[in-house]
C-alpha cells in the first residue's frame, strides 16, 4: 500500500488545497484526490511540482507500507 501524506504536509505548512493548486497549477480536483488519498496514480510531474512548492522530498509525500504491516 502507498500512503499519500499531502494532508499532513499541508497542515504542517498551514496551506490549503486551493493554495497548493494555485502554486502548482495542478487542478484543484486532482489535489483533492491526492489529499484524500483517492488517487490510484500520481503524475510524476505533479509530484515534482508538489515537492518543489512544499520544499520536501518524494519520501515526505509518499510512504510504502508493506502488506504484512497492513494486516496487523
Amino acid at each position: 500500500m502507498i500512503k499519500i501524506h499531502l494532508s499532513r504536509l499541508l497542515g504542517e505548512r498551514r496551506l490549503t488545497q486551493a493554495d497548493l493548486a494555485r502554486k502548482t497549477g495542478i487542478r484543484p480536483s486532482t489535489i483533492g484526490d491526492y489529499y484524500h488519498e483517492l488517487a490510484e496514480r500520481i503524475n510524476l510531474d505533479h509530484l515534482d511540482l508538489i515537492c518543489e512548492v512544499l520544499n520536501c522530498t518524494v519520501s515526505d509525500v509518499l510512504e510504502y507500507i508493506p502488506s504484512h504491516k497492513r494486516k496487523k
